[in-house]
Parts: C-alpha cells; sequence; structure tokens
C-alpha cells in the first residue's frame, strides 16, 4: 500500500464505479427518449453521489495526510498550504 492509500479509499472506489453504472443507465435513458424529468432526477442523484464521494475522500485526506504532515515535521505554513490547495474542491 502506498502512502496516499487510506483504508477509506477502498469503499471510495466502490461508491464511484457503482456511480459510474448509474451514470450509464442515465445515458441509456436519454437514448431510449424516457422522461426529461425522470433523467434530470438521475441526474441530480449522480452529481450528489459523486459529491459525497469527494467530500469523503477530502475529509479523509484532512484527517490522515495534513496529521501525517505535522507528525512528520513539517511546518504548520507547508501544512497549512496543503490545506488550503486541497479545500478549495470543497
Amino acid at each position: 500500500m502506498n502512502s496516499h492509500t487510506h483504508t477509506s479509499h477502498a469503499d471510495i472506489v466502490k461508491r464511484l464505479k457503482r456511480t459510474e453504472g448509474h451514470l450509464r443507465a442515465i445515458v441509456a435513458m436519454i437514448e431510449d427518449g424516457r422522461p426529461c424529468v425522470d433523467v434530470a432526477q438521475q441526474m441530480q442523484a449522480v452529481e450528489a453521489a459523486i459529491h459525497g464521494a469527494k467530500q469523503a475522500f477530502i475529509r479523509d485526506h484532512i484527517d490522515h495526510c495534513l496529521e501525517d504532515h505535522l507528525a512528520a515535521g513539517s511546518s504548520p505554513a507547508e501544512t497549512l498550504r496543503e490545506f488550503k490547495d486541497i479545500a478549495k474542491y470543497l
């Protein structure tokens, strides 16, 4: 396991793969001419799933990587810069 892999990553990958399948189903809905409201509702569900996965990924980074930086002796300024870099994706 490399330093950028955490125990939560397997769950996040599962969530994204499930979302990937859901996205393919939306494409099929559009191709099949399903009602626009139904398609939009499913797009909203995919968007929410991706947002949730991203939030979990970033929280995991903050909880583990940034704490590890400080524990390893990185300067607080360097750790703060990294926090700001990842926080812009929240």
